[in-house]
């Protein structure tokens, strides 16, 4: 009698134990991280494929700054040809690399438009005017994107570092995954320097 009583007991606590172990919660966050991730990828992408448009019409007007274009062009091969993988999630090194390219082609994207200003022709090019507007609402996209794949990853962070799911963790080899950040926080504390002063 004994003796069942003890193992009817074991059996509830095992039973309890594993109910609050988190597992089937790290599976989920897990999945929402890697959904949240490509939708990031799937929005990078469709910034990279508007990009050749952009030049190739920019390229028409015939004074056009080519060291801008050329950077363009650049940044937008570093940050394609680079190979990213579900892996990446869990690599802070690899990730951070993803994050400066991506950040790169951000730059030289926005240096071009802010030149293509100086431009009359371009400026009245209505192809040249559509491609800026699907550029900008893809920014915006990759914004939306980005935001969820952050809250997403910081909901699974905490899950990774809280008693009693931190065992779990430890257990099954789930480390906290790197996050987007900023890549130069200092400077952007400081106030912008403006000038009204005619060039």
């Amino acid at each position: 009698m004994k003796s069942r009583f003890f193992s009817l007991l074991f059996a509830a606590v095992t039973s309890v134990l594993l109910t609050g172990c988190g597992y089937n919660q790290f599976q989920s966050l897990d999945e929402q991280t890697k959904s949240a991730w490509a939708e990031v990828l799937n929005q990078y992408q469709r910034r990279a494929d508007l990009v050749p448009n952009i030049v190739a019409t920019v390229k028409g007007e015939a004074a056009f700054e080519q060291d801008t274009l050329t950077k363009v062009v650049e940044a937008r091969a570093k940050a394609t040809s680079m190979q990213v993988t579900p892996e990446t999630l869990n690599n802070p090194e690899a990730f951070e690399k993803f994050q400066a390219a991506q950040g790169e082609l951000t730059s030289s994207l926005s240096r071009l438009l802010v030149v293509s200003e100086n431009y009359p022709n371009l400026k009245a090019n209505q192809g040249f005017q559509d491609l800026r507007v699907q550029l900008e609402g893809t920014e915006n996209r990759i914004t939306v994107a980005r935001n969820r794949y952050i809250q997403a990853v910081q909901a699974y962070n905490v899950l990774t570092r809280s008693f009693p799911n931190n065992l779990t963790a430890m257990v099954f080899s789930y480390s906290v995954k790197p996050n987007f950040t900023v890549q130069n926080e200092a400077q952007i504390a400081l106030p912008p320097a403006v000038s009204f002063e005619k060039k």
